[in-house]
């Protein structure tokens, strides 16, 4: 398993390089001041901050409980991105909603945009820190075609 310091640093990492893209990105596509989109984004990386940390220690439990192992097949990686993604929108929804003053239904557009972002980032992150800094109880961190 991961120590507190290597999540606190894939935290950390994650929320910093995906506002640096997704900011500009959702201020351009959207047509919302900049500086309004980048208060939101603080927001909302704060919020996803503390939902990595506790989310992928509850994944790499259940993984490790389950088998033996955090290693992580392909099938297994797009269950925890999109698994991370559909908590984090419950949780910022409503706030888009209230900071940038529309509605739900214009603030589900919003966020699914986010989504969309977030789910293909959060796969090439992960994947990309697995690699760069591996989990000692990953073994061969390798993705796989089979399931767990």
């Amino acid at each position: 398993m991961r120590t507190t310091k290597d999540r606190i640093r894939q935290a950390i990492s994650f929320e910093a390089i995906g506002i640096m893209f997704s900011v500009p990105l959702a201020a351009f596509t959207f047509d919302f001041d900049l500086g309004k989109t980048g208060a939101l984004g603080i927001v909302g990386a704060s919020l996803a901050t503390i939902w990595n940390y506790v989310f992928n220690l509850v994944f790499d439990l259940g993984l490790k409980k389950l088998n033996d192992s955090t290693q992580k097949s392909l099938r297994t990686r797009l269950l925890h991105a999109i698994s991370f993604e559909l908590g984090l929108m419950v949780m910022f929804l409503p706030i888009i909603a209230w900071w940038m003053g529309i509605g739900l239904v214009d603030a589900l557009i919003v966020d699914l945009a986010f989504i969309v972002f977030y789910l293909v980032y959060t796969f090439v992150f992960t994947w990309s820190y697995d690699t760069i800094f591996p989990d000692p109880d990953g073994k061969d961190e390798q993705v796989t075609a089979d399931s767990g």
